[in-house]
């Protein structure tokens, strides 16, 4: 299956678990949606809390929050990502005033994933109503199996140098992962 998201605003090199949270509800309609097209509307399934007759559920709690992440372990499935990455700077610019390229894609990679842990979701915030299950695309970033960037500037004005336009362009594959 392939997809692509679409990210306008701040993405900063060291982003706080409440940026974190904005970013990853600024892709919620986003795949809420995808989660109502096919291929996805007709597996159900996969998102029931108490999984019978063998099914897979890909539902993870932390904390008060339940996520629903697409590329997951259980349905062995992997990602390849191809970001175009549109800024104020220069393109090739990776160490740039808005932040290292660098620590900017693994803060993108936390915010297309779930969190994992109760800390990475800010103190005192309880999902709202459609986002349980929070639909997400990466249950860890570690199953990435592939990155391309492309980096170019963006012709507007921004309101910050953390600004950025991302176009991200998700293929996922399955993987047949080694019994240990």
């Amino acid at each position: 299956m392939e997809f692509s998201l679409l990210y306008q605003g701040a993405l900063k090199s060291n982003g706080t678990c409440t940026q974190k949270q904005q970013i990853r509800r600024a892709f919620h309609p986003q795949l809420k949606a995808l989660w109502q097209q096919p291929p996805l509307n007709s597996f159900h399934e996969f998102v029931i809390e108490d999984p019978s007759r063998g099914n897979v559920s890909i539902l993870r709690k932390v904390g008060d929050s339940i996520f629903a992440p697409l590329v997951s372990e259980g349905l062995k499935l992997s990602p390849e990502l191809d970001i175009i990455f549109l800024r104020s700077e220069a393109p090739g610019s990776l160490i740039t005033q808005g932040g290292d390229i660098g620590d900017r894609l693994k803060i993108l990679f936390d915010e297309l994933g779930m969190a994992r842990k109760d800390e990475e979701i800010p103190r005192n915030e309880n999902p709202k109503q459609d986002e349980n299950p929070f639909p997400c695309v990466l249950e860890d970033d570690s199953l990435i199996t592939r990155v391309s960037v492309k980096t170019d500037r963006l012709l507007m004005p921004m309101p910050s140098n953390n600004y950025v336009h991302l176009l991200i362009t998700v293929k996922t594959k399955i993987v047949l992962r080694d019994m240990v």
